[in-house]
């Protein structure tokens, strides 16, 4: 017995057709994403080019690093000690952190909003993307947040001497901003999935 071959789809009408390729329009902001991802890896490869430079004595790859992770100019640091290793080392993790960030938004963007990427029988397709719509993106966005948010919290209270108190004070704030609202939007989505759940 033959199976049925299935039916094609019927064209649609003009209107909804522009309006339904309007989201090809979201494409070059994915384009522009993967930029800032290329920016981000440079980013990356040149602090830890410096932190591996001042391991090996070098005094200007020392003095980025004093730079780049915030202390204030007339603190004089000639060796590499602990503090500066880990808060060089927070801020790598920091970029990491942004950079899966970024990947979350544009792989579960472009496939939720734009097009389907066809990874289904693909050996390295994300175990997060086979469930992925646009409210479990919209939440792990926000926990991905609260987790950069977290480290640069951290890397301020270790650095806590370089920093102004409102400095801190708003830092925590906002931290406690985002937390609050991940967890709200993580409450609102269990409701709306229980109330579906109960039709």
């Amino acid at each position: 017995m033959s199976t049925p071959t299935p039916k094609a789809p019927s064209p649609l009408r003009p209107l909804p057709a522009l309006i339904f390729a309007s989201r090809w329009l979201q494409l070059p902001l994915y384009l522009g994403l993967i930029a800032a991802q290329a920016v981000y890896v440079w980013h990356f490869l040149l602090e830890l080019s410096h932190l591996v430079e001042a391991v090996f004595g070098s005094q200007t790859a020392l003095q980025a690093l004093v730079t780049s992770i915030g202390y204030k100019p007339e603190v004089q640091i000639t060796s590499l000690n602990e503090t500066v290793i880990m808060l060089v080392v927070l801020a790598l993790i920091d970029v990491v952190m942004i950079s899966n960030l970024l990947i979350m938004v544009i792989v579960g963007g472009y496939e939720t909003f734009v097009s389907r990427l066809g990874l289904d029988d693909h050996p390295d397709q994300p175990e997060w993307l086979g469930h992925v719509n646009a409210s479990v993106l919209k939440v792990k966005l926000g926990l991905s947040i609260i987790g950069i948010s977290s480290i640069h919290l951290l890397k301020t209270f270790i650095n806590a001497a370089n920093y102004d108190v409102k400095v801190l004070m708003w830092q925590t704030i906002i931290h406690v901003v985002f937390l609050t609202s991940a967890l709200a939007i993580a409450y609102t989505d269990k409701l709306l999935n229980s109330g579906h759940d109960k039709h």
